[in-house]
């Protein structure tokens, strides 16, 4: 085999593995401190802004979908619901078809992407993550009359489905209750939190670079 045509593959090969490692370090870990949103954002700007147009898209505070990320995932890009077993050591499925930043599952998902003509959108992708749940948030108040800011009420339509939620399926679960409480409290600390830093957090990286 002539040396330039060897020498050729070596190099395909060499960049063709580069871009594996350079794929496989695309997904974001999760932040650092995931109970200040400021923190939250100080890591990954880009959610910020990928939030911040999801809330002027569906009108509902930032710290609300964010809130909901901390509880269903903890902000990682590829959460699932855990392995059942049989027996203790046999595995026969998940729970449910959850996941994702948003622990969608697959119809609702399906839904949200029929709904808005978004078909490439992706559940391990921050921004059309927190763009499905502005658009479930948006969808729960249509349905069901609940204010965008009401975080509580809100989590339980996304726990429990809209219909779900009219039945008052949550009212027998003190534990999704109280996880829904959680997830309001978090909300709002978030918003108090954001308070300080989202001015920073608009800036451009021109302006953070001449200004610091």
């Amino acid at each position: 085999m002539p040396i330039v045509q060897k020498k050729f593959k070596k190099n395909k090969s060499l960049i063709l593995l580069s871009l594996l490692v350079l794929l496989g370090g695309c997904a974001t870990p999760p932040p650092q401190n995931k109970s200040n949103i400021c923190e939250i954002f100080g890591e990954n700007r880009a959610w910020y802004k990928a939030t911040a147009n999801a809330s002027e898209k569906w009108g509902m505070p930032i710290a609300v979908p964010i809130s909901f990320m901390y509880q269903e995932s903890g902000f990682k890009h590829n959460a699932k619901p855990p392995m059942r077993y049989f027996l203790g050591f046999i595995p026969y499925g998940r729970g449910s078809s959850a996941y994702g930043y948003s622990q969608a599952k697959t119809p609702t998902w399906d839904d949200y992407v029929k709904d808005t003509g978004r078909f490439f959108a992706s559940r391990s992708n921050f921004a059309d993550a927190v763009d499905f749940i502005g658009w479930y948030i948006d969808k729960t108040h249509q349905v069901n009359k609940v204010a965008k800011d009401d975080a509580y009420r809100l989590y339980l339509n996304y726990h429990e489905g809209w219909g779900g939620y009219r039945r008052g399926t949550y009212r027998s679960k003190s534990w999704l209750q109280n996880t829904a409480r959680r997830v309001d409290d978090r909300a709002k600390t978030y918003q108090q939190q954001l308070q300080g830093c989202e001015k920073d957090l608009k800036r451009g990286w021109l302006s953070r670079l001449l200004f610091g």
